[in-house]
């Protein structure tokens, strides 16, 4: 299993190795020492979700209140996305720049999004379907969105499907309403760079004492 962080900090793409005979494929999915080799603590996993897509649908860019937030491990075992990150960390260094890792059924990485960051999908095949384990349970009270479409984020979509087709997007009215980048930072709905930081460094400093003490 590799891990390989993406231009935006604290984002991980996860490729695993995988072991295929006659009978099928056989990978491991999640282990934990590799993960917290490379973020620095186990993943807190609360809750763990999937949604079914159609070709050509987007979801996000979605995130939630710092803290606890909702750090997202996330893998597509049928069909294929493309997954992207987005830094919406108020003040960070790559502040609204985002980057992608394409989720399929054929090299089946996964994408590691930490607490403080937005994450959207496009699926690029009907039925892909994607799988979330989730660091903190949903919490409609403060979850939130920046739009997709977001010029100033300018995220470049897919055009075309996973067959060579057209790809038409398709958004929920939530998403289409949802603010761009600089409206929901004076909105105050962006978390900032520096309470991340300060959230992530309390979850690794707890993690050493833990080892510490075993």
């Amino acid at each position: 299993m590799e891990f390989r962080e993406l231009k935006v900090p604290d984002a991980w793409e996860i490729t695993p190795k995988q072991f295929g005979d006659p009978r099928g494929v056989f990978l491991e999915a999640f282990k934990e020492g590799p993960f917290v080799e490379a973020v620095g603590h186990p993943l807190d996993l609360r809750q763990a979700n999937s949604s079914v897509s159609a070709a050509g649908v987007v979801r996000g860019i979605h995130f939630a209140d710092v803290p606890p937030s909702q750090a997202k491990y996330v893998m597509c075992p049928r069909g294929a996305v493309l997954d992207v990150v987005v830094d919406i960390r108020v003040g960070s260094p790559t502040f609204g720049q985002w980057d992608s890792v394409l989720l399929d059924d054929v090299d089946r990485r996964a994408i590691y999004v930490s607490e403080g960051l937005g994450h959207a999908f496009c699926s690029l095949e009907d039925d892909s379907t994607v799988v979330y384990l989730c660091s903190a349970p949903y919490a409609p009270g403060r979850e939130h969105g920046v739009n997709p479409a977001c010029e100033t984020v300018g995220i470049t979509w897919p055009t075309t499907a996973r067959d060579g087709s057209p790809l038409e997007l398709l958004l929920s009215e939530k998403d289409t309403a949802a603010p761009g980048l600089h409206e929901a930072a004076e909105q105050g709905l962006l978390p900032s760079w520096d309470e991340v930081q300060s959230f992530l460094a309390a979850k690794r400093a707890a993690h050493a004492g833990r080892k510490e003490h075993a």
